[in-house]
């Protein structure tokens, strides 16, 4: 049987070498370890890749991987970068908020709950691997349907899409995650703390009228994403 201190060691050498999130279940599987043994090293690790140290340990969906402390994503950037990413605007970060709990959801539903144009806003977080298409809406026109990728779970800390704060807060902590390159950390730690997303957001329909779907074309696919199969959602 292999020790907790030896395990830990282990875990932390397939992370570094791996670069990539690995799934937690494969891990356990392929070393033959109970799976709550290696979740004992992960929080062992977390513990110890914490606080001002360069290197933090994240886990989403299931997976396991290391990545750069966000308090230093501005040096990392300047280094990394020949440009540095420019901070996602309040609108982007607004819209992604509405298709994290609305997901999968279509642009003119998104477009709806905002009041105003998204088009620009969606194609930007496309780019950046925020959102993806993962369908389109069985309905007149057959829009595109989005939703957020793993991406978005790194890069704005949150473990899983049901562990979603309410509204308001993951939209303040957002904000601060990329307004601050993760100094407020400490702040963003509350999204764990509020998973009841408020009436309003739930409530609010967003459904395409009869009249508006009747004139509405079928949404072009972009380039980049001809010739793949979508799923058709009701």
């Amino acid at each position: 049987m292999i020790s907790t201190e030896v395990l830990d060691e282990v875990l932390e050498s397939l992370l570094f070498i791996s670069g990539d999130g690995l799934k937690i279940s494969d891990i356990a599987e392929q070393m033959n370890v109970d799976k709550k043994n290696i979740e004992k090293s992960i929080k062992n690790l977390k513990e110890k890749y914490s606080g001002k140290c360069g290197i933090h340990l994240i886990t989403y969906n299931g997976k396991v991987q290391f990545s750069s402390n966000p308090a230093y994503v501005d040096l990392i950037s300047l280094v990394l970068n020949p440009i540095k990413e420019k901070d996602l605007s309040s609108a982007a970060l607004e819209t992604i908020a509405i298709i994290a709990y609305r997901q999968p959801v279509t642009r003119l539903e998104v477009e709806q709950i905002r009041g105003n144009n998204s088009e620009y806003t969606i194609q930007l977080l496309l780019k950046h691997n925020l959102i993806e298409v993962v369908g389109r809406k069985d309905s007149v026109g057959k829009p595109l349907l989005f939703g957020t990728t793993e991406e978005f779970l790194k890069r704005f800390q949150i473990e899983s899409v049901d562990q979603l704060p309410d509204y308001n807060t993951l939209l303040e902590s957002l904000r601060i995650l990329e307004t601050d390159g993760g100094k407020k950390e400490e702040d963003a730690g509350s999204l764990y703390n509020h998973f009841e997303i408020p009436e309003e957001v739930v409530e609010e329909s967003a459904q395409t009228t009869a009249q508006e779907n009747e004139e509405l074309p079928q949404e072009e696919t972009p380039d980049f994403l001809e010739g793949e199969d979508f799923v058709k959602v009701e």
